[in-house]
Protein backbone atom coordinates (compact mmCIF):
# COMPACT_ATOMS: atom_id res chain seq x y z
CA UNK A 1 0.00 0.00 0.00
CA UNK A 2 2.86 2.36 0.88
CA UNK A 3 4.31 1.52 -2.68
CA UNK A 4 1.00 2.49 -4.45
CA UNK A 5 1.09 5.63 -2.33
CA UNK A 6 4.41 6.44 -3.60
CA UNK A 7 3.76 5.77 -7.70
CA UNK A 8 0.93 8.07 -7.11
CA UNK A 9 2.48 10.58 -5.17
CA UNK A 10 5.25 10.89 -7.80
CA UNK A 11 2.93 10.73 -10.59
CA UNK A 12 0.66 13.59 -9.17
CA UNK A 13 4.11 15.38 -9.36
CA UNK A 14 5.15 14.68 -12.71
CA UNK A 15 1.85 16.20 -13.73
CA UNK A 16 2.10 19.30 -11.78
CA UNK A 17 5.60 19.52 -13.20
CA UNK A 18 4.26 19.26 -16.60
CA UNK A 19 1.60 21.97 -16.57
CA UNK A 20 4.49 24.40 -14.89
CA UNK A 21 6.63 23.65 -17.44
CA UNK A 22 3.75 23.90 -20.22
CA UNK A 23 2.67 27.62 -18.52
CA UNK A 24 6.45 28.67 -18.80
CA UNK A 25 6.91 27.81 -22.13
CA UNK A 26 3.46 30.07 -23.05
CA UNK A 27 4.96 32.73 -20.87
CA UNK A 28 1.67 32.38 -18.81
CA UNK A 29 2.09 33.28 -14.91
CA UNK A 30 -0.04 31.08 -13.20
CA UNK A 31 -0.51 33.79 -10.51
CA UNK A 32 -1.70 36.65 -12.30
CA UNK A 33 -4.32 33.96 -14.42
CA UNK A 34 -5.43 32.41 -11.99
CA UNK A 35 -7.73 35.80 -10.30
CA UNK A 36 -7.81 36.82 -13.53
CA UNK A 37 -10.19 34.20 -15.02
CA UNK A 38 -12.16 34.27 -11.18
CA UNK A 39 -12.95 37.37 -12.03
CA UNK A 40 -14.32 37.33 -15.55
CA UNK A 41 -16.36 34.55 -14.77
CA UNK A 42 -17.71 36.57 -11.71
CA UNK A 43 -18.46 39.44 -14.08
CA UNK A 44 -20.76 37.41 -16.31
CA UNK A 45 -22.62 36.16 -13.29
CA UNK A 46 -23.33 39.66 -12.46
CA UNK A 47 -23.26 41.22 -16.26
CA UNK A 48 -26.42 38.27 -16.34
CA UNK A 49 -28.47 39.91 -14.09
CA UNK A 50 -27.51 43.52 -15.17
CA UNK A 51 -28.42 43.05 -18.58
CA UNK A 52 -31.93 42.09 -17.10
CA UNK A 53 -31.11 38.37 -18.15
CA UNK A 54 -29.88 39.04 -21.57
CA UNK A 55 -28.76 35.88 -23.27
CA UNK A 56 -27.27 37.75 -26.54
CA UNK A 57 -25.85 40.08 -24.15
CA UNK A 58 -24.27 37.57 -21.90
CA UNK A 59 -23.14 35.50 -25.47
CA UNK A 60 -21.08 38.85 -26.87
CA UNK A 61 -19.15 39.41 -23.67
CA UNK A 62 -17.76 35.54 -23.57
CA UNK A 63 -16.90 35.96 -27.00
CA UNK A 64 -15.35 39.13 -26.20
CA UNK A 65 -13.58 37.33 -23.33
CA UNK A 66 -12.35 34.80 -25.77
CA UNK A 67 -11.06 37.23 -27.91
CA UNK A 68 -9.32 39.13 -26.22
CA UNK A 69 -7.99 36.44 -23.50
CA UNK A 70 -6.49 35.08 -26.95
CA UNK A 71 -5.16 38.08 -27.57
CA UNK A 72 -3.55 38.32 -23.90
CA UNK A 73 -1.77 34.82 -24.79
CA UNK A 74 -0.10 36.26 -28.45
CA UNK A 75 1.30 39.37 -26.32
CA UNK A 76 2.82 37.20 -23.28
CA UNK A 77 4.70 35.56 -26.38
CA UNK A 78 6.76 38.96 -27.48
CA UNK A 79 9.93 39.30 -25.52
CA UNK A 80 10.47 43.03 -23.73
CA UNK A 81 12.88 43.95 -26.48
CA UNK A 82 9.97 43.64 -28.96
CA UNK A 83 7.90 46.09 -27.13
CA UNK A 84 10.46 48.31 -26.48
CA UNK A 85 11.12 48.87 -30.68
CA UNK A 86 7.90 49.08 -31.99
CA UNK A 87 6.62 51.69 -28.72
CA UNK A 88 7.27 54.46 -30.96
CA UNK A 89 5.25 53.46 -34.20
CA UNK A 90 1.94 52.12 -31.73
CA UNK A 91 2.53 55.61 -30.06
CA UNK A 92 2.47 57.86 -33.01
CA UNK A 93 -0.47 54.88 -34.97
CA UNK A 94 -2.52 56.01 -31.96
CA UNK A 95 -2.32 59.56 -32.04
CA UNK A 96 -3.16 59.38 -35.90
CA UNK A 97 -6.12 57.44 -34.92
CA UNK A 98 -6.90 60.02 -32.20
CA UNK A 99 -6.59 62.71 -34.78
CA UNK A 100 -8.88 60.68 -37.21
CA UNK A 101 -11.80 60.75 -34.66
CA UNK A 102 -11.93 64.16 -34.82
CA UNK A 103 -12.98 64.04 -38.97
CA UNK A 104 -13.93 61.03 -39.18
CA UNK A 105 -15.35 59.61 -35.93
CA UNK A 106 -18.70 57.82 -35.38
CA UNK A 107 -20.97 59.45 -32.95
CA UNK A 108 -22.89 58.35 -29.53
CA UNK A 109 -24.63 59.75 -26.63
CA UNK A 110 -23.03 63.47 -27.36
CA UNK A 111 -19.79 61.98 -27.87
CA UNK A 112 -17.49 61.19 -30.90
CA UNK A 113 -15.25 58.80 -29.52
CA UNK A 114 -15.43 55.54 -32.33
CA UNK A 115 -13.70 54.62 -35.18
CA UNK A 116 -15.93 52.03 -37.70
CA UNK A 117 -14.37 49.86 -39.68
CA UNK A 118 -17.55 48.70 -41.11
CA UNK A 119 -17.78 45.43 -39.39
CA UNK A 120 -16.01 46.34 -35.91
CA UNK A 121 -16.52 49.97 -33.99
CA UNK A 122 -13.34 50.64 -31.32
CA UNK A 123 -12.09 53.81 -29.85
CA UNK A 124 -8.83 54.58 -30.16
CA UNK A 125 -8.50 56.16 -26.81
CA UNK A 126 -8.88 52.88 -25.17
CA UNK A 127 -5.27 52.17 -27.43
CA UNK A 128 -4.02 55.15 -25.66
CA UNK A 129 -4.08 53.34 -21.90
CA UNK A 130 -1.14 50.42 -23.24
CA UNK A 131 0.56 52.91 -25.90
CA UNK A 132 1.08 56.04 -23.77
CA UNK A 133 2.80 53.62 -21.05
CA UNK A 134 4.60 51.63 -24.16
CA UNK A 135 5.84 54.95 -25.37
CA UNK A 136 6.90 56.50 -22.45
CA UNK A 137 9.16 53.47 -20.74
CA UNK A 138 10.94 53.42 -24.04
CA UNK A 139 11.38 57.18 -24.44
CA UNK A 140 12.40 57.04 -20.80
CA UNK A 141 14.42 54.03 -20.31
CA UNK A 142 17.23 54.81 -22.77
CA UNK A 143 18.29 57.86 -20.87
CA UNK A 144 19.85 58.30 -17.46
CA UNK A 145 17.94 58.48 -15.14
CA UNK A 146 16.57 60.74 -13.46
CA UNK A 147 15.89 62.41 -16.53
CA UNK A 148 17.08 66.25 -17.27
CA UNK A 149 14.60 68.95 -17.56
CA UNK A 150 14.67 68.86 -21.53
CA UNK A 151 13.96 64.89 -21.66
CA UNK A 152 11.10 65.69 -18.98
CA UNK A 153 9.23 68.51 -21.21
CA UNK A 154 9.16 66.33 -24.12
CA UNK A 155 7.89 63.96 -21.78
CA UNK A 156 5.03 65.85 -20.29
CA UNK A 157 4.42 66.82 -23.81
CA UNK A 158 3.74 63.03 -24.81
CA UNK A 159 1.80 62.82 -22.26
CA UNK A 160 -0.84 65.67 -22.84
CA UNK A 161 -0.93 66.00 -26.65
CA UNK A 162 -3.31 62.74 -26.53
CA UNK A 163 -4.82 63.59 -23.34
CA UNK A 164 -6.03 66.67 -24.92
CA UNK A 165 -7.14 64.52 -28.28
CA UNK A 166 -9.35 62.20 -25.98
CA UNK A 167 -10.75 65.19 -23.94
CA UNK A 168 -11.84 67.10 -27.08
CA UNK A 169 -14.14 63.99 -27.91
CA UNK A 170 -15.42 64.75 -24.93
CA UNK A 171 -14.31 61.97 -22.85
CA UNK A 172 -13.05 63.92 -19.32
CA UNK A 173 -12.63 60.33 -17.25
CA UNK A 174 -10.59 58.36 -20.22
CA UNK A 175 -8.16 61.77 -20.75
CA UNK A 176 -7.58 61.69 -16.93
CA UNK A 177 -6.71 57.84 -16.73
CA UNK A 178 -4.42 58.07 -19.96
CA UNK A 179 -2.40 61.27 -18.42
CA UNK A 180 -2.21 59.77 -15.02
CA UNK A 181 -0.68 56.77 -16.62
CA UNK A 182 1.96 58.82 -18.11
CA UNK A 183 2.26 61.16 -15.32
CA UNK A 184 2.94 57.50 -13.19
CA UNK A 185 5.97 56.77 -15.62
CA UNK A 186 7.42 60.02 -15.61
CA UNK A 187 7.00 59.79 -11.81
CA UNK A 188 8.67 56.61 -11.33
CA UNK A 189 11.04 57.31 -13.71
CA UNK A 190 12.69 60.00 -10.95
CA UNK A 191 10.30 63.23 -11.05
CA UNK A 192 12.35 65.89 -8.88
CA UNK A 193 10.01 67.02 -6.23
CA UNK A 194 10.69 70.60 -7.45
CA UNK A 195 8.93 69.58 -10.82
CA UNK A 196 6.30 67.39 -8.57
CA UNK A 197 5.42 71.01 -7.00
CA UNK A 198 5.04 73.05 -9.92
CA UNK A 199 2.82 70.86 -11.22
CA UNK A 200 0.43 70.94 -8.68
CA UNK A 201 0.46 74.73 -8.72
CA UNK A 202 -0.47 74.99 -12.32
CA UNK A 203 -2.70 71.99 -11.69
CA UNK A 204 -4.60 74.55 -9.33
CA UNK A 205 -4.14 77.64 -11.39
CA UNK A 206 -5.70 75.43 -14.31
CA UNK A 207 -8.85 74.79 -12.27
CA UNK A 208 -10.48 77.98 -13.23
CA UNK A 209 -9.63 78.51 -16.84
CA UNK A 210 -10.25 74.66 -17.08
CA UNK A 211 -14.06 75.31 -16.04
CA UNK A 212 -14.51 78.32 -18.47
CA UNK A 213 -12.61 77.00 -22.01
CA UNK A 214 -12.31 73.09 -21.83
CA UNK A 215 -15.00 71.42 -19.79
CA UNK A 216 -18.65 71.09 -21.84
CA UNK A 217 -21.83 72.28 -20.05
CA UNK A 218 -22.59 68.23 -19.12
CA UNK A 219 -19.15 67.81 -17.37
CA UNK A 220 -19.67 70.78 -15.43
CA UNK A 221 -23.27 69.44 -14.52
CA UNK A 222 -21.86 66.22 -13.45
CA UNK A 223 -19.10 67.93 -10.84
CA UNK A 224 -21.69 70.11 -9.61
CA UNK A 225 -24.41 67.27 -9.28
CA UNK A 226 -21.61 65.65 -7.60
CA UNK A 227 -21.65 67.92 -4.26
CA UNK A 228 -25.74 67.74 -4.24
CA UNK A 229 -27.33 64.88 -6.11
CA UNK A 230 -30.85 65.41 -4.99
CA UNK A 231 -30.77 69.10 -6.71
CA UNK A 232 -32.04 67.39 -9.56
CA UNK A 233 -33.17 64.05 -9.00
CA UNK A 234 -34.66 63.43 -12.00
CA UNK A 235 -32.02 64.70 -14.18
CA UNK A 236 -27.88 64.72 -13.82
CA UNK A 237 -28.44 63.01 -10.14
CA UNK A 238 -30.44 60.40 -11.19
CA UNK A 239 -27.61 58.20 -11.56
CA UNK A 240 -25.58 58.71 -8.51
CA UNK A 241 -28.92 58.74 -6.45
CA UNK A 242 -29.98 55.08 -8.06
CA UNK A 243 -26.66 53.78 -7.36
CA UNK A 244 -26.23 54.69 -4.04
CA UNK A 245 -30.02 53.13 -3.30
CA UNK A 246 -29.05 50.20 -4.87
CA UNK A 247 -25.46 49.50 -2.97
CA UNK A 248 -27.25 50.17 0.34
CA UNK A 249 -30.05 47.71 0.02
CA UNK A 250 -27.96 45.13 -0.41
CA UNK A 251 -26.70 44.92 3.28
CA UNK A 252 -24.35 41.98 4.21
CA UNK A 253 -25.31 39.40 1.78
CA UNK A 254 -27.46 40.94 -0.83
CA UNK A 255 -30.75 40.02 -2.17
CA UNK A 256 -30.07 37.45 -4.10
CA UNK A 257 -29.26 36.77 -8.36
CA UNK A 258 -31.02 38.67 -10.39
CA UNK A 259 -33.42 39.71 -7.34
CA UNK A 260 -32.50 43.44 -7.07
CA UNK A 261 -35.08 45.69 -8.24
CA UNK A 262 -32.50 49.17 -9.64
CA UNK A 263 -31.00 46.51 -11.98
CA UNK A 264 -34.03 44.44 -12.72
CA UNK A 265 -36.53 47.24 -13.04
CA UNK A 266 -34.20 49.56 -14.79
CA UNK A 267 -34.11 52.04 -12.55
CA UNK A 268 -30.35 52.26 -12.42
CA UNK A 269 -28.92 53.37 -16.36
CA UNK A 270 -25.69 51.71 -17.68
CA UNK A 271 -26.35 48.70 -15.10
CA UNK A 272 -24.32 46.65 -17.18
CA UNK A 273 -21.33 48.87 -18.29
CA UNK A 274 -20.32 51.66 -15.23
CA UNK A 275 -22.59 50.96 -12.73
CA UNK A 276 -22.29 47.28 -12.80
CA UNK A 277 -20.89 47.08 -8.98
CA UNK A 278 -23.69 48.78 -7.83
CA UNK A 279 -25.71 45.50 -9.14
CA UNK A 280 -23.24 43.43 -7.60
CA UNK A 281 -23.34 45.12 -4.14
CA UNK A 282 -27.16 45.31 -4.14
CA UNK A 283 -27.38 41.19 -5.42
CA UNK A 284 -24.38 39.61 -3.42
CA UNK A 285 -23.95 42.69 -1.00
CA UNK A 286 -20.84 43.68 1.28
CA UNK A 287 -19.72 40.02 1.04
CA UNK A 288 -19.61 40.12 -2.57
CA UNK A 289 -18.19 43.17 -3.08
CA UNK A 290 -15.67 42.40 -0.91
CA UNK A 291 -14.77 39.05 -2.56
CA UNK A 292 -14.78 41.05 -5.78
CA UNK A 293 -11.89 43.31 -3.73
CA UNK A 294 -10.31 40.54 -3.09
CA UNK A 295 -9.79 39.63 -6.26
CA UNK A 296 -8.55 42.84 -7.65
CA UNK A 297 -6.05 42.83 -5.02
CA UNK A 298 -4.68 39.81 -5.74
CA UNK A 299 -3.62 41.30 -9.27
CA UNK A 300 -2.54 44.09 -8.21
CA UNK A 301 0.08 42.79 -6.03
CA UNK A 302 0.95 40.24 -8.63
CA UNK A 303 1.94 43.13 -11.00
CA UNK A 304 3.53 45.18 -8.05
CA UNK A 305 5.93 42.30 -7.97
CA UNK A 306 6.11 41.41 -11.66
CA UNK A 307 7.42 45.65 -11.64
CA UNK A 308 9.43 44.74 -8.91
CA UNK A 309 11.48 42.10 -10.40
CA UNK A 310 11.59 43.48 -13.59
CA UNK A 311 15.06 42.62 -15.56
CA UNK A 312 15.31 46.02 -17.08
CA UNK A 313 14.60 49.41 -16.39
CA UNK A 314 12.51 49.66 -19.76
CA UNK A 315 10.85 46.34 -18.02
CA UNK A 316 9.98 48.07 -14.85
CA UNK A 317 8.59 51.58 -16.12
CA UNK A 318 6.18 49.81 -18.29
CA UNK A 319 4.85 47.28 -15.73
CA UNK A 320 4.41 49.65 -13.27
CA UNK A 321 2.38 51.85 -15.03
CA UNK A 322 0.43 49.24 -16.79
CA UNK A 323 -1.02 47.97 -13.05
CA UNK A 324 -0.99 51.89 -12.01
CA UNK A 325 -3.58 52.18 -14.94
CA UNK A 326 -5.88 49.88 -13.76
CA UNK A 327 -5.96 50.59 -10.50
CA UNK A 328 -6.49 54.21 -11.52
CA UNK A 329 -9.91 52.69 -13.64
CA UNK A 330 -10.13 50.68 -10.80
CA UNK A 331 -10.50 53.74 -8.27
CA UNK A 332 -12.46 55.99 -10.74
CA UNK A 333 -15.40 53.34 -11.33
CA UNK A 334 -15.94 53.00 -7.29
CA UNK A 335 -15.95 56.52 -6.94
CA UNK A 336 -17.72 57.12 -9.62
CA UNK A 337 -20.29 54.64 -8.35
CA UNK A 338 -19.87 55.52 -4.85
CA UNK A 339 -21.18 59.09 -5.34
CA UNK A 340 -17.02 60.16 -4.15
CA UNK A 341 -16.33 61.39 -7.66
CA UNK A 342 -18.10 62.82 -10.64
CA UNK A 343 -19.44 60.44 -13.30
CA UNK A 344 -17.15 59.83 -16.01
CA UNK A 345 -18.02 56.82 -17.84
CA UNK A 346 -15.10 54.57 -17.08
CA UNK A 347 -16.43 50.69 -16.63
CA UNK A 348 -15.21 48.34 -14.10
CA UNK A 349 -11.81 46.93 -15.44
CA UNK A 350 -13.34 42.93 -16.65
CA UNK A 351 -16.66 43.24 -15.53
CA UNK A 352 -18.94 45.97 -17.13
CA UNK A 353 -19.56 44.84 -20.51
CA UNK A 354 -17.46 46.17 -23.57
CA UNK A 355 -15.31 45.37 -26.30
CA UNK A 356 -12.30 47.76 -27.09
CA UNK A 357 -11.59 48.52 -22.75
CA UNK A 358 -11.23 44.59 -22.34
CA UNK A 359 -8.62 44.19 -25.25
CA UNK A 360 -6.48 46.88 -23.55
CA UNK A 361 -6.78 45.23 -19.92
CA UNK A 362 -6.24 42.33 -21.66
CA UNK A 363 -2.95 43.37 -24.08
CA UNK A 364 -1.51 45.35 -20.75
CA UNK A 365 -1.77 41.59 -18.49
CA UNK A 366 -0.16 40.04 -21.78
CA UNK A 367 3.00 42.26 -21.88
CA UNK A 368 3.02 42.00 -17.76
CA UNK A 369 3.15 38.35 -18.40
CA UNK A 370 6.12 38.95 -20.79
CA UNK A 371 8.08 41.04 -18.44
CA UNK A 372 7.62 38.18 -16.18
CA UNK A 373 9.20 35.37 -17.99
CA UNK A 374 12.12 37.40 -18.34
CA UNK A 375 14.55 36.47 -16.31
CA UNK A 376 14.49 38.40 -12.81
CA UNK A 377 16.81 40.85 -11.67
CA UNK A 378 19.33 40.12 -8.86
CA UNK A 379 19.24 41.92 -5.67
CA UNK A 380 22.19 44.10 -6.50
CA UNK A 381 20.23 45.36 -9.75
CA UNK A 382 17.21 46.01 -7.67
CA UNK A 383 19.52 47.88 -4.87
CA UNK A 384 20.86 50.09 -7.94
CA UNK A 385 17.42 50.77 -9.56
CA UNK A 386 16.14 52.07 -5.90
Amino acid sequence: MSNDFQRVAQGSDRDFKGRSSLLRLLHIDPWLLLPLLVLCAAGLVVLYSASGESDAMLSAQIRNLLITGAVLLVSAQFRVEFYRGVAPYIFLVTIALLIAVAFFGVGAKGAQRWLSLGVIRFQPSEIMKVAMPLALAWWLAKRPLPPSAKHLLIAFAMVFIPGLLILQQPDLGTSLLVMASGVAVIYMAGLPWRFILAGAVAGIAAIVPVWQFVLQDYQKQRILTLFDPESDRLGAGWNIIQSKTAIGSGGWSGLGWTEGSQAQLKFLPEGHTDFIIAVLAEEFGFLGVLGLFLLYAAILLRGLRITWTARSTFGRLLAGALVITFFFGLVVNLGMVSGVLPVVGVPLPLVSYGGTAMLSVMVSFGILMAIASERSVTRTDQKEYL
